[in-house]
């Protein structure tokens, strides 16, 4: 095998294929990148048998047909060094030779031949949905996605499809994230994405893909990359029963109020009570050693005065994945879990029990 390649074009797709490696043991061959050319076209995979990425490159030149193995984390090591300038990249017995000018690196091989093939592309269902609209969706309920949690169906977004609707769902046990798409012609499912895998599709696709998927597979593709997950084999919790039916109090509040007071009352303790009177806001820290409070006036058309005491970051994070100037918050009341909404996203959090 050989080729010559530009040096900034072979390091950013040697860069992304960085997340899809073995880690923790360098002498597995699924800690290498497998590189294949033919007919001036360079494939490059990756995969630690979960999640695996597949990248096309027909800017090369001088071309070998032919396949290799090499350590991925190594081979970004000498790239990244190197000029923005052509290189070339051979086989030669068991090494991979990189060549710039007068610098020359050889890294071992493993047997291409043994390299796994794990990804699929064959029968699987079309998922009828743009991939901006998925990317978004997901975008936005990923900080509400557990990590490590021993019921490993929440350390992943749940999509629930039904007759007319799509909800993206994730879940901390403290929050509950849930975006909303209309169903256009898919059929009903639900299956489980991992969390990894949704922050590498965030950083792999922006524009026009096909997604597909199966009872195990998730297949996102376009016309240079294929990407490809094991889905989470479990039941997500039953979360629409979470949902209130009914609030007493529902209103609108101007999102750059909330951020500003949040923050500004957050510096040094993230769990805060906020206080709703009829006319006006009251945001205080509950850290016991400091005194933090601010007020905004606001007519709130209330007859009583309640609160929600909670960790700040959940509303932060929902707050920062909103797209309109004025959200919806909505609760029953104090002590008992509330609403935020910006159209078809919204959030349940938890709330931190007070004694009244």
């Amino acid at each position: 095998m050989r080729f010559v390649i530009t040096k900034n074009v072979f390091e950013n797709v040697v860069a992304h294929m960085q997340p899809f490696l073995e880690k923790k043991d360098a002498s597995s061959i699924t800690s290498h990148i497998y590189l294949e050319t033919s007919n001036d076209v360079l494939t490059l995979k990756a995969t630690d048998y979960e999640i695996g990425l597949e990248s096309k490159i027909d800017s090369i030149t001088d071309c070998t047909d032919g396949k290799a193995t090499v350590n991925g984390s190594n081979l970004l090591g000498i790239i990244k060094r190197l000029k923005n300038e052509e290189i070339s990249i051979e086989t030669s017995s068991n090494n991979l030779i990189i060549k710039q000018k007068k610098s020359t690196f050889k890294l071992p091989m493993y047997d291409a031949n043994e390299y796994p093939n794990v990804s699929k592309t064959t029968n699987l269902k079309d998922l009828s949905i743009s991939t901006l609209n998925f990317i978004t969706s997901i975008r936005r309920i990923t900080p509400a996605i557990d990590n490590n949690n021993p019921k490993f169906e929440l350390n992943g977004a749940l999509l629930d499809i039904k007759s007319s609707k799509i909800n993206f769902v994730a879940t901390d046990t403290r929050r509950l994230a849930i975006s909303q798409l209309q169903n256009i012609s898919n059929e009903e499912s639900q299956f489980i994405i991992p969390k990894k895998a949704i922050i590498e599709i965030q950083k792999l696709f922006l524009d026009d893909a096909k997604i597909s998927y199966d009872d195990t597979n998730l297949v996102i593709s376009n016309e240079n990359t294929i990407f490809f997950t094991k889905l989470i084999n479990g039941k997500f919790p039953d979360y629409e029963r979470i949902i209130p039916n009914t609030l007493k109090h529902n209103f609108e509040l101007p999102k750059n109020i909330l951020i500003e007071s949040i923050k500004l009352v957050t510096s040094l303790f993230s769990n805060i009570k906020i206080t709703f009177t009829p006319n006006n806001i009251i945001f205080e820290s509950l850290d016991e050693d400091t005194e933090s409070k601010t007020q905004v006036d606001i007519n709130l058309n209330i007859e009583e005065e309640f609160y929600l005491a909670v960790n700040a970051k959940y509303i932060l994070d929902f707050l920062s994945m909103t797209d309109n100037d004025k959200i919806a918050v909505g609760f029953n009341e104090s002590n008992l879990p509330f609403y935020l909404q910006d159209e078809k996203f919204r959030t349940i959090v938890m709330p931190i029990v007070l004694e009244k």
